[in-house]
């Protein structure tokens, strides 16, 4: 084999796709020492989406004063590629883990999220990819618009930044004071999930519970949640009531659409255009790819099979290799060649998750070993 591209999703919980990259990588030039290997580590838009994206494709990471979920200045960041294309991870500044001992989607706001995208436009970017994921907030972006220009007024006429437990008193939006940069600015949001922005599957209800909302607490942040809807719908002509995404991150996919015009895309459609990934497989002998568990869930649109697509194209076989593998049998008619299972014994996943690295270590072994008694 003369080359071969990388490009594993990460192992929830045990191995990261940088990890799992090297660890293919090292198991490639241990049988074919001059085969060329093109690594491209992969997010889906949460935590670690930046570094992956700078791995890929260069660029620098920007640390910036924002605001955090609770309005107080913390330290965030985000990534400006070569060709100005920034990346933010939504996250950085609006993520669970910020929140600490106090978690409360009635409180927490987005609007640091919309400071990173003012300073990417202040340093020349004209392309924005937000990854939606992680998030501790339920303000349906409202604060990101803000940060931005967007104006929010309550009955009264009085000014406010929005958050998931006032969403329900905006009574007028004017998006007249909206920056121009990012008005003008192409914005991308990565988002892997279908859920609407409201309703029993939409952002309260599924999400709410994970970042602290009781019962009730989920029932309010739902309604205020369709109040907002209706409002924006009023005030701005655009239904997001019922976008696929529109859920994600605290409903910020509708707010994403509703603010910023942007476009949902799936993560690996999004990693795969910016790291030009029909370029890079031109001449590839084969493709690695993976997840932690192959599934029905990966068929609709996960790495796996978006790689899988892309590669069919180009005629360039992929094979997979999983921690769990079911339901595979459409991927192979989806541009998947082969699908190889890490795990060697049936054993419950709190004792595996221990041997994933020596597991994925033999597996890719025994792989590279196949390939090299058919190359002879």
């Amino acid at each position: 084999m003369k080359k071969v591209v990388l490009i594993p999703d990460s192992f929830k919980g045990t191995l990261s796709s940088a990890q799992i990259c090297d660890i293919m990588e090292q198991n490639v030039k241990k049988h074919f020492p001059e085969c060329e290997v093109v690594k491209i580590p992969v997010a889906d838009g949460g935590e670690g989406s930046v570094n992956c994206f700078l791995t890929a494709a260069g660029g620098e990471k920007r640390k910036v004063i924002v605001k955090n979920p609770y309005m107080e200045d913390m330290e965030a960041f985000y990534g400006i590629l070569p060709d100005k294309t920034a990346v933010i991870e939504m996250a950085a500044c609006a993520g669970l883990p910020l929140v600490e001992n106090r978690p409360n989607p009635e409180m927490t706001t987005t609007y640091g999220v919309g400071q990173l995208m003012l300073d990417a436009v202040e340093h020349g970017c004209k392309k924005i990819v937000v990854g939606l994921g992680g998030s501790c907030t339920n303000d349906a972006g409202a604060g990101a618009a803000a940060a931005v220009g967007v104006e929010f007024f309550d009955k009264d006429g009085e000014k406010l930044v929005p958050t998931g437990g006032t969403l329900g008193k905006v009574a007028k939006i004017s998006m007249e004071n909206m920056d121009e940069r990012i008005k003008s600015a192409q914005i991308i949001t990565m988002c892997d999930i279908d859920n609407p922005m409201y309703g029993k599957s939409g952002a309260a209800y599924i999400f709410g519970p994970q970042k602290g909302a009781d019962d009730e607490m989920v029932q309010r942040l739902d309604a205020n949640l369709r109040k907002f809807a209706e409002r924006i719908q009023t005030e701005i002509g655009r239904d997001i009531s019922d976008i696929h995404g529109g859920g994600a991150a605290g409903a910020m996919g509708a707010g994403m659409v509703a603010f910023f015009d942007s476009k949902l895309q799936m993560g690996i459609e999004t990693v795969l255009d910016i790291v030009k990934f029909d370029e890079l497989i031109q001449g590839a002998d084969l493709i690695f790819t993976g997840e932690g568990k192959m599934d029905s869930q990966s068929l609709r649109g996960k790495v796996v099979i978006g790689v899988g697509k892309r590669a069919k194209r180009q005629d360039v076989p992929v094979v997979v290799v999983t921690g769990d593998a079911e339901e595979v049998e459409d991927a192979y008619d989806m541009g998947i060649s082969a699908v190889f299972s890490t795990n060697r014994v049936a054993r419950d996943f709190s004792v595996i998750r221990y041997k994933s690295k020596e597991y994925m270590e033999v597996t890719m072994d025994n792989i590279m070993r196949l390939i090299k008694i058919v190359n002879k």
